[in-house]
């Protein structure tokens, strides 16, 4: 068999296998399913709101701008997170001594990361078409754009999850990838609509993937008047799928290259220096 076939396949099973355990662990559970519970609990309490301008519900109109975030959020923060802390354990460098080692760990993380946030996407959608009137995916249109909102969204934003995961060797600072996260979130019109903020501020947010993520579920998810309140009067899929491809492009040329560094400096050495360190902080 092919070495990188082989990487390949050992990383999808590695994916199933880390989601399955996921299911066996009570902490990652509480992860799925009470982030899940305060947007739900959010949303029922906005859909009496409406949109300015409008009679259209704003939790309505906010659900799937979460989605779009939920996508982001967990692609960029998961992967950051989860190679921060195998890098810490060792488990980056175990990868490594492996003939393409390294890609097989990388798919397996994609596998398990796209796979939690799908599970998030079905967990928020499914119990808010209860209580979130117009909420809906409208035909087979309003299926393929889902299909390819989500999918791009993901090759998006894993890639930048990745980089940004190899930039810091001490998990204490992931603060610094989540604040700028954050940042960003609150620019890109996921909880108000983004034409209602500064001209500037504007500019910015289009600039970042989590806006047209926000967009893209929108446009699979409402109704075709609500484009009205978009930017530009419409859902501007063209522009949506120009700016992920985008992103997703350059997320895919970079992520290996810094990867690649980032392997190449793991050493028994670092990895031994770095639990002590985490041993001081626990003593």
């Amino acid at each position: 068999m092919n070495p990188t076939t082989a990487a390949v396949r050992a990383g999808v099973s590695r994916g199933w296998t880390e989601l399955r355990n996921s299911f066996a662990n009570w902490q990652d559970l509480w992860g799925y399913f009470f982030p899940t519970a305060i947007l739900l609990i959010v949303m029922f309490f906005m859909r009496n709101s409406t949109v300015p301008g409008t009679t259209f519900s704003l939790g309505t109109r906010t659900l799937p701008s979460t989605l779009g975030m939920g996508l982001a959020f967990t692609g960029m923060v998961g992967v950051a997170q989860q190679l921060l802390v195998e890098r810490e354990d060792g488990t980056l460098l175990r990868a490594k001594a492996v003939p393409n080692g390294m890609l097989g760990y990388l798919i397996g993380k994609v596998v398990s990361i796209a796979c939690v946030a799908l599970i998030g996407l079905v967990l928020q959608v499914v119990p808010a078409t209860l209580f979130l009137h117009g909420l809906a995916i409208h035909g087979v249109g309003g299926w393929l754009t889902l299909l390819w909102v989500v999918v791009l969204g993901l090759l998006a934003t894993l890639p930048i999850g990745a980089v940004l995961g190899s930039l810091f060797e001490d998990a204490r600072n992931f603060g610094l990838i989540v604040l700028p996260i954050m940042g960003s979130i609150a620019i890109s019109g996921i909880f108000y609509p983004i034409n209602s903020l500064p001209g500037w501020v504007q500019a910015v947010g289009q600039a970042l993937p989590i806006y047209w993520l926000g967009l893209g579920m929108r446009s699979a998810l409402l109704p075709d008047g609500m484009a009205a309140v978009e930017l530009g009067h419409s859902w501007r899929h063209l522009e949506t799928a120009l700016a992920l491809g985008v992103w997703a492009v350059l997320g895919l040329v970079l992520a290996p290259v810094v990867l690649r560094r980032m392997a190449r400096r793991e050493s028994g050495s670092r990895v031994a220096a770095r639990r002590e360190k985490a041993m001081q902080r626990v003593n």
